[in-house]
């Protein structure tokens, strides 16, 4: 038996061992079949089923990719300096000690995805749709694997129109040899791009849990053209997948449905707003260093919101949103990730995209192309939702309105620190008096990391020290050389 044998870039994990129940057995191994592992459609989805197990891992979208948007922002902190999340928040990392499993866990999806790639056109089939399926599947988690790297090695694209460095582009399977240098920001997006538009018009359009639809990677082309600043096209991608969703019985959760939607078993018949969640089963989750366990004040309570963010929950106390938090000994929990059944809150699934997304990601890019209309249908669609007394028609929407709808909508789903930075606005890590969380307030941290914008270089993260010490091609992030 032939393998390929390549370089894990910074330890990359392969295709899991099994699928079903048991998705998170992975081997550490650094080879994997290529002759004889993937002949038909199903080697194909035994593939994707390892690739959407290990976003389960904690180290993935169950946990670091998703806290780090948080605890780097204004509105989550962490809840002690010995938490697994206080280095995010209080920065304490530098080019010898930066975190490296952002790096490795992506790099390991787009290998994997690549294998795919590399094989899927080769297979004769008599399900073409099928096939279809399962490539716009793979290109949509390269292009997300891709975009999370870029957004977390390289500085916003509008800092200098996609200049400066992103990560590297991997679009051939790894070898021993391979040493890629880093692409610059504008010709990741446009990898990531290229990928998306051609997985949409592939992809299914039907509710599979667990699973990527046309749904959510237009969700993701909207979030990819936002931050690029294509404004128009990030609305009429987000307009389409709207209408398109909602034929398809997606629909933003009610008012009354809020507080609760998040631990509902989903189903084709009713899918809610969630188009593309990770799945956690009590069979197979990252246990107590999932989301729901590091969010729960009964877990391990790792990180909670900032006094000033919960101030600003509390300018309107019927906001439904401020029933997504409970107060434990004068902090406030996040209490968003809720277990299905007869789960425990250690297997709460982690939702990726979600209906409301795209209709704030319409609601900004037609504030910024100055389509009023349209800004104030999508958004007052959310601002409702959240309390139904209060509505924005008539109004002239502002970006601020937007982001700060943003802001109490996606708390503790790892938005913030990079919706403030794409729009070069500023981090304010302040205190406020709020006797019903009073023991909260931010801890001792370097000032520059108390109020920072995207020229701070530690706003994004250093290359990790394993692969600059292995890739003579590699530059590191400017601020970190030294």
């Amino acid at each position: 038996m032939k393998t390929l044998k390549y370089i894990a870039l910074s330890g990359l994990l392969t295709l899991a061992s099994s699928c079903g129940n048991s998705w998170l057995n992975i081997e550490p191994t650094t080879e994997i079949e290529t002759e004889t592992a993937i002949k038909q459609l199903s080697d194909i989805e035994f593939t994707l089923n390892g690739i959407y197990s290990s976003m389960q891992d904690a180290y993935s979208y169950s946990g670091r990719m998703i806290y780090y948007g948080d605890v780097t922002g204004d509105d989550m902190q962490a809840n002690g300096t010995t938490k697994r999340t206080s280095d995010y928040y209080l920065f304490e990392y530098n080019k010898d000690n930066g975190p490296s499993t952002h790096w490795a866990s992506s790099y390991a999806i787009i290998q994997n995805c690549n294998i795919i790639l590399t094989k899927i056109d080769k297979i004769d089939t008599e399900e073409p749709i099928r096939r279809d399926d399962l490539k716009g599947q793979a290109l949509t988690l390269r292009a997300l694997a891709l975009f999370d790297l870029t957004r977390f090695f390289g500085y916003p694209y509008l800092k200098d129109n996609g200049a400066s460095l992103g990560v590297s582009i991997v679009k051939d399977l790894s070898t021993i040899d391979s040493k890629p240098p880093r692409s610059t920001v504008a010709e990741c997006y446009n990898e990531v791009l290229g990928d998306l538009t051609t997985a949409i018009p592939l992809l299914g359009e039907n509710f599979i849990k667990g699973k990527i639809n046309k749904w959510a990677a237009m969700t993701l082309l909207s979030r990819v053209y936002l931050y690029k600043g294509d404004n128009a096209l990030a609305l009429s991608t987000a307009q389409d997948a709207i209408k398109g969703a909602e034929s398809k019985k997606y629909a933003l959760w009610t008012n009354a449905e809020y507080p609760t939607a998040w631990g509902v078993d989903r189903s084709s018949t009713t899918p809610g707003e969630i188009l593309f969640e990770i799945v956690n089963l009590t069979v197979d989750s990252p246990g107590k260093e999932s989301m729901g366990y590091l969010c729960s004040s009964s877990g391990y309570s790792d990180m909670i919101l900032t006094s000033s963010f919960y101030a600003l929950l509390q300018q309107d106390s019927k906001d439904v949103r401020n029933k997504m938090y409970k107060i434990s000994k004068y902090y406030a929990f996040i209490t968003k990730y809720q277990p299905q059944g007869n789960e425990t809150i250690s297997d709460a699934n982690i939702p990726i995209f979600r209906l409301s997304e795209l209709y704030l990601n319409a609601a900004e890019s037609a504030v910024k192309i100055g389509d009023n209309a349209n800004a104030v249908k999508y958004l007052d669609a959310i601002v409702m939702r959240a309390n139904p007394a209060k509505t924005v028609k008539g109004q002239t929407i502002t970006l601020d309105q937007v982001l700060t709808e943003r802001r109490k909508e996606f708390f503790g789903e790892g938005h913030r620190m990079f919706d403030a930075l794409r729009n070069h606005k500023r981090i304010e890590r302040i205190d406020v008096a709020v006797p019903a969380i009073k023991d909260t307030k931010h801890w001792t941290m370097l000032p520059e990391a108390q109020s920072f914008d995207w020229t701070y270089h530690k706003s994004i993260l250093p290359i990790p020290k394993k692969e600059m010490d292995t890739n003579p091609n590699m530059k590191q992030n400017p601020g970190y050389a030294d």
